[in-house]
């Protein structure tokens, strides 16, 4: 407990909100934040809210929020609680994207996250949430962006760093002039292993400043795959999480050499590619046809680099809109031993749905219609789901164990992103006899 004052903003009949002013007597679990930007003063930076909170205790927090969600929102209490998968705090953001603004009053450029409930940039030099080398370049890229003749038109710079490369998407919002080409590639020779992309619309307009060098991707050592991917294509912010991510689901997972497995929402093939080394089959489905052309290059890729492992099994992968999904749909996807899930923070409601549908089928509701060829298909007997939106995971989880037959056996967090309130979690499925 702490003894503190504070301007209370905000009065319901249970709680109250309010800004913290003084703290006379602090907690045991409050730390010094390790980021200057950090703080109570006007234009702290808003993009890390628990600093001053000790990591052990952030995912403490997280692991209590999970618990809350699962049983008040879904009337779920898993058989076990996973422990929490944490890793480094700090140098951890491997995806970000930096605003840029150009302060005419102050003739400067300032580069980095919005301050705390404000539309404004905060005055970052430094960011500790990002890689080192990274950080580092937030001053020069103040200073370059300064010197360009579109100083004012260039909104935005995406990250995106694989395990060699690191990109940096401009959002410009006119054509660039020779001279500012110039110094882009200056400061990318400057910077080892800086790559520059321009962006002069929308996403789909997202090129290389120069073609050549190598590709942007990350690995997952422990399936021999590697992932190339584009810097405006979904990955896991932080990679040493990823890999332990991966690494667990498919421990949960078990995939057997005999078995076929569907991933839904498959992204790059994050989770794909590495069941496609345990598994008999694998079926990929993703509601981006980019994202899915980009998993069959990267199944292709790998397919053909066979080196630290065994052979990749038959895999296929499909564009689909899985908030739309239905029974008819879900029977014509097959039969499937297992499922991984791993939704975005909207969750899998559709899908958990018409699983919940075919299980009352089953049992002969009168109010669910009967699906043609329902009495031939079978649910998976195992689900792992990913989640990044602790409600909808408890949402869809009372699905699975109210409605589709389904109990669930752990569950646990995933601390992707230290020092913030965002909750990652994991929850496994398990058919009941």
């Amino acid at each position: 407990f702490e003894y503190v004052s504070a301007n209370v903003n905000r009065t319901k009949n249970n709680w109250e909100q309010g800004t913290l002013t003084t703290v006379h007597r602090a907690s045991s679990q409050r730390v010094t934040p390790a980021c200057p930007n950090f703080g109570l003063h006007t234009g702290a930076c808003g993009g890390c809210k628990m600093q001053h909170l000790h990591t052990s205790a952030q995912i403490a927090v997280k692991q209590r929020a999970l618990e809350d969600n699962l049983w008040h929102l879904g009337k779920v209490k898993p058989d076990m609680i996973l422990r929490p998968i944490e890793g480094p705090a700090w140098g951890y953001r491997y995806r970000a994207r930096l605003s840029v603004r150009f302060v005419r009053k102050k003739g400067a450029v300032l580069i980095g996250f919005h301050e705390r409930k404000s539309r404004y940039v905060a005055d970052m030099q430094v960011c500790p949430v990002l890689p080192a080398q990274v950080s580092a370049m937030l001053v020069p890229l103040r200073a370059l962006i300064a010197s360009l003749d579109a100083v004012e038109t260039c909104p935005q710079i995406e990250l995106a760093c694989g395990d060699v490369v690191i990109a940096l998407v401009l959002r410009h919002l006119e054509p660039l002039t020779d001279g500012d080409l110039v110094k882009l590639r200056v400061f990318a020779q400057e910077n080892h292993g800086v790559q520059w992309w321009l962006q002069s619309k929308g996403p789909e307009t997202v090129r290389l400043l120069d073609e050549g060098g190598e590709l942007l991707s990350y690995a997952l050592p422990e399936f021999g795959i590697t992932m190339p991917f584009k810097p405006t294509d979904f990955t896991q912010v932080n990679p040493s999480i990823n890999q332990v991510l991966v690494s667990r689901a498919l421990r949960l997972l078990g995939a057997q050499a005999n078995e076929r497995v569907i991933d839904w929402f498959c992204g790059l093939g994050n989770f794909t590619l590495p069941i496609a080394t345990q598994a008999r089959e694998v079926l990929g489905i993703e509601g981006s046809d980019t994202l899915v052309a980009r998993s069959r290059e990267n199944f292709k890729r790998n397919k053909a680099e066979v080196i630290t492992r065994k052979a990749l099994a038959a895999t296929e992968f499909v564009a689909r809109n899985l908030f739309e999904m239905t029974p008819e749909l879900l029977i014509s996807d097959g039969v499937a031993d297992k499922w991984l899930v791993d939704p975005p923070r909207e969750g899998a409601f559709a899908l958990v749905r018409a699983l919940a549908d075919l299980h009352q089928q089953k049992l002969g509701s009168p109010d669910y219609p009967v699906t043609p060829n329902a009495h031939l298909w079978t649910p998976p007997k195992r689900i792992v789901y990913v989640s990044c939106n602790p409600s909808t995971l408890a949402r869809d989880a009372g699905l699975l164990v109210h409605q589709a037959g389904y109990r669930c056996t752990a569950a646990g967090v995933v601390n992707m992103f230290p020092h913030t309130a965002h909750v990652e979690s994991m929850a496994v499925f398990e058919l009941i006899d």
